[in-house]
């Protein structure tokens, strides 16, 4: 029983990527469609390549999505409207009317017994159907209408309908032309003073016998019953045929599948997640080993695929007209901030292979996924500099724009049904693009990642703990400087992350903040404060410079990247000027209190740091410097640091380290101002 506990502690983080694989794939398969899916490709407009094609079941033919819209917009035109009429308002303004009448003309020389006629007549007018109180503005002015009062129904027109707004029209244009036309005025606004509106419109009533009728619009038009046959092999797919393989298609997929059917659709979604996720999982292994090796960097990027499958599924579930809305491109931008390009691009491509077999039209949604990741990681360089960003946005929406207008005029042969929403997809998921840095930053608090929008942050020489460390060891900063700039050369040299170790050269030496004045770049008055301690005193202050600093770059919360430069940057190499001195006060001194306490540097950055940091800090010490004595001074400082194994566990090969050595001959060279010795 020991030796399993042992053992599974022993190999605790593969027992680990196996669960993170499992439940990954679990969660995948979960949200995935759990139908059925038509086993066959086709287009409009392309041979029909595969056997002769018969119906499997009796099945509808679906109308065309145009088709269902033009009978919406028919009966839509054709269903009645509702209003309310209001008894009693008739009586009552005809009553005001008169009484206003006598009182407006009641001059007894005339004679107004026909301008009360007229009057009466053109009241009777208004109120034969009512009068709105709203003006629906509809297109169809012969639309049929339905007035509702208490008793009964009356039948007409809407424009029979007295609107407020054409009063005063109808009024001129009936006394126009005749001998009362002198009193239109007077008549007009006694009309305005006692009429009152009568109709109101019943919207609740009027949108539901327009949603029965909308709601008995047949989608299919068409049966096809079992066994006939549908298309046969080489037979252009023609609108016709196109239509009734679409209608199979989404019939196929709304099948109620038996609980067998169920599972086994549901074990084969498992067979696809789990490869899909294995070859991942095997490409990090093979070619990206420190990323394997670090369960959080794995955990990453498996949590970066689901995320981007669930939001993909969501959406395909509410609407799958809305796919291309979902930014996926965010996923190779995220993981090349944070890893490679490609490791970002293989990644990028498996989740565009995942959601490939629940998306429509899975070919082209590929094609268009896989290319606009091609531009992303191609065209996105330095984060950090945020118009790279939005002209890199940019192209990817034109990418996507050109490559979706392509894939219309092949399946349609013209652009007169072109798709302009569409485009507006594309651009919104651009501008969705753009929030990719807000999304590495929380990345960075969760995962404890570190990007280059971060580190260029972190270069600032005006932070608050470079400005401590300027303070309080000018000598330590000055170096720190020096050091950065030559290990920066060194990595754009062997194409190693420069900004990552720019960084990490600034901070690398901040523990000797503590106490600066035992370090020889900080002595400025001359006097050595190590004379006054043993060997093995000074020693413990030299080293202890390393667990300083990284209790400082903690407590300033540096990234572990970051801090990974302090712990590695001498290596397992001893403090050996002290260690003799010791040797030579007593024979049997214990070489282990004179050593770093590690660990070694275990990549390119960190053993590019400590080839630097050595040479520069060595290279005060020379004295009337040449080019050869340069050279030779940096052959022996680096060499013995490779024969002493200090890069063992870095992925930096013997070629790199010759392009280091000379990058920094070069470096010092300018830096003592030495010409070229020519030969004599």
């Amino acid at each position: 029983m020991k030796d399993h506990i042992n053992a599974i502690y022993k190999n605790h983080s593969q027992f680990y990527k196996i669960l993170l694989f499992v439940v990954t794939t679990i969660l995948i398969v979960f949200f995935f469609p759990k139908s059925g899916r038509f086993k066959y490709n086709f287009e409009k407009g392309k041979p029909w390549q595969t056997e002769n094609l018969y119906a499997p079941f009796n099945f509808g033919i679906q109308k065309s999505t145009n088709e269902v819209k033009k009978e919406e917009t028919l009966i839509t035109n054709q269903t009645t409207h509702f209003f309310n009429k209001e008894k009693g308002i008739e009586a009552e303004v005809i009553k005001d009317f008169k009484e206003g009448f006598n009182k407006t003309f009641n001059d007894s020389l005339n004679n107004y017994k026909g301008l009360k006629s007229k009057a009466n007549s053109i009241l009777n007018t208004f109120y034969k159907y009512g009068i709105l109180n709203e003006n629906l503005d509809l297109k169809n002015s012969n639309k049929a209408v339905i007035l509702i009062d208490n008793v009964e129904k009356q039948t007409t027109t809407y424009k029979n309908l007295q609107k407020l707004g054409t009063l005063k029209n109808s009024i001129e244009k009936q006394l126009k032309g005749t001998s009362l036309e002198t009193y239109s005025n007077k008549l007009t606004a006694l009309f305005f003073d006692v009429i009152k509106t009568n109709l109101t419109y019943n919207k609740a009533l009027s949108d539901n016998v327009l949603k029965e009728a909308l709601d008995k619009i047949s989608k299919n038009r068409g049966v096809v019953d079992k066994g006939t046959l549908i298309i046969s092999k080489g037979e252009v797919v023609n609108d016709e045929k196109f239509q009734v393989l679409t209608s199979l298609s989404k019939e196929y997929e709304s099948q109620v599948w038996s609980k067998s059917s169920y599972n086994w659709i549901v074990f084969a979604y498992t067979l696809l997640v789990s490869l899909a996720l294995l070859m991942l999982l095997l490409f990090i292994r093979k070619y990206r080993k420190d990323v394997y090796k670090n369960n959080t960097k794995v955990t990453f990027i498996f949590f970066n695929v689901f995320v981007m499958v669930l939001l993909t599924t969501l959406i395909v579930n509410y609407n799958s007209e809305y796919v291309y809305l979902v930014p996926i491109t965010i996923l190779p931008l995220v993981l090349k901030a944070f890893f490679d390009a490609r490791l970002g691009l293989f990644t990028h491509v498996i989740t565009v292979l995942l959601l490939g077999s629940i998306v429509p039209n899975s070919y082209e949604y590929m094609f268009l996924q896989i290319i606009a990741g091609i531009v992303t990681i191609l065209t996105v360089s330095e984060l950090y500099k945020r118009a790279n960003l939005f002209i890199s946005v940019g192209q990817i929406t034109l990418v996507y724009i050109i490559a979706y207008f392509a894939f219309f005029v092949i399946h349609e042969a013209s652009v007169d049904n072109l798709k302009w929403e569409t485009f507006g997809l594309f651009i919104l998921c651009g501008l969705a693009t753009l929030f990719v840095q807000p999304i590495i930053y929380v990345y960075e608090k969760l995962f404890g990642l570190i990007s280059d929008v971060s580190l260029l942050e972190l270069s600032d020489t005006n932070s608050k703990l470079l400005k401590e460390l300027s303070n309080k060891a000018p000598g330590t900063f000055h170096h720190s400087l020096n050091v950065a700039n030559l290990a920066e050369a060194s990595a754009n040299e062997i194409e190693a992350n420069a900004m990552l170790v720019r960084v990490g050269a600034l901070y690398h030496d901040i523990g000797k903040m503590k106490s600066p004045i035992y370090f020889t770049e900080n002595q400025s008055s001359g006097i050595n404060r190590h004379d006054e301690l043993t060997p093995r005193e000074s020693a413990k202050i030299i080293i202890n410079h390393v667990l300083n600093g990284i209790e400082i770059a903690k407590k300033y919360n540096l990234p572990d990247r970051v801090i990974d430069f302090i712990r590695t940057h001498h290596g397992t190499s001893q403090v050996y000027y002290f260690y003799m001195k010791e040797k030579a006060n007593n024979e049997n001194v214990d070489i282990i209190d004179f050593t770093y306490p590690g660990p070694k540097p275990f990549s390119k950055e960190t053993a590019i740091l400590m080839m630097c940091d050595s040479v520069e800090a060595a290279s005060k010490s020379l004295k009337d410097p040449t080019s050869s004595k340069i050279d030779n001074f940096v052959e022996n400082i680096i060499n013995k640091q490779k024969d002493s194994g200090q890069f063992l566990n870095a992925d930096i090969t013997f070629k790199e380290i010759e392009s280091i050595k000379k990058v920094l001959k070069r470096k010092l060279a300018n830096i003592y101002h030495l010409r070229i010795e020519y030969p004599e």
